[in-house]
């Protein structure tokens, strides 16, 4: 079986003391990798690694959290201290790049760390307007989109429905999903596939009831779900607190064969095609 990372993050320099052993470790299990950009050198370093590797492609794309004038500096994403100012014509050219086979990760996110960090109304403007201008750029370049949303589903949807002209026939993928039910299916009536990662293994959070992730994932067509890591965060309950990385991603598509009542081999299957519908690849 080959199995798919749709998202996950290798170039990062979470991975700098041991990515040709994360790399072989996920070969030896049978994963293609899809490496996403998060803003101008994570991108470019994105496109890199896929033009060294037959099994990997690129994403390249700005980080609605990398707006923010309040903006959190994780070293394990990027090496460099200092705040990128996004720049179209930066991706408008990498998004040329045969290997490049979406524009993200962009969208919006209005997280605020629990408190740590607001998330101001001028953030918000200045998120939207990046993300505008890259879909404009997936328009221009004729691919899909690769979403992250957090805590802004409702301006998410409303801005994507009244940019529908611009969206392409498979539009592109909402990664990472963690809103409700009603969004999933408000999503899937734009057009939007969906990737689950090691968030489904986990049991319910407290106070939260049982089921209640997995029915959106219920909710969700086989056609249009695929599977990631989001690798370095996020690992599956088998590797729980342990950073993630592609090979974990069997314990993912496990889960999501249960969810979705079929075997293994179906889900892998379908995961294989709605890629190839979704992303080209």
């Amino acid at each position: 079986m080959k199995f798919l990372d749709a998202h996950t993050h290798l170039q990062l320099p979470a991975y700098d003391a041991d990515r040709d052993a994360v790399i072989s470790r996920a070969r030896a299990a049978g994963v293609h990798m899809v490496n996403v950009g998060t803003q101008a050198e994570t991108s470019r370093l994105a496109v890199e690694l896929a033009e060294k590797n037959d099994d990997m492609w690129a994403v390249v794309g700005f980080h609605p959290g990398h707006c923010n004038v309040d903006w959190y500096h994780d070293v394990n994403e990027q090496s460099s201290p200092t705040q990128e100012i996004f720049d179209a014509d930066v991706f408008r050219a990498l998004a040329k790049h045969p290997k490049v086979v979406a524009i993200g990760e962009c969208g919006l996110d209005y997280y605020d760390g629990g408190g740590r960090h607001a998330v101001t109304d001028a953030d918000k403007q200045k998120q939207k307007e990046v993300f505008l201008a890259q879909i404009e750029i997936a328009h221009e370049a004729g691919k899909p989109l690769m979403i992250h949303c957090r805590d802004a589903f409702p301006d998410l949807i409303q801005l994507l429905a009244t940019c529908h002209l611009l969206l392409a026939s498979s539009p592109g993928i909402i990664h990472f999903f963690t809103g409700t039910v009603s969004e999933a299916k408000q999503l899937f009536d734009l057009g939007f596939s969906f990737t689950f990662g090691g968030a489904i293994t986990f049991p319910p959070r407290k106070g939260q009831s049982v089921g209640a992730y997995d029915e959106a994932i219920r909710t969700i067509p086989i056609e249009n779900i695929l599977s990631e890591t989001d690798g370095a965060d996020v690992a599956p309950a088998s590797h729980r607190g342990k950073r993630n990385e592609p090979a974990y991603i069997i314990e993912v598509v496990q889960k999501l064969a249960k969810l979705k009542n079929v075997s293994v081999e179906v889900m892998v299957d379908q995961i294989n095609q709605n890629a190839k519908r979704v992303l080209g690849i």
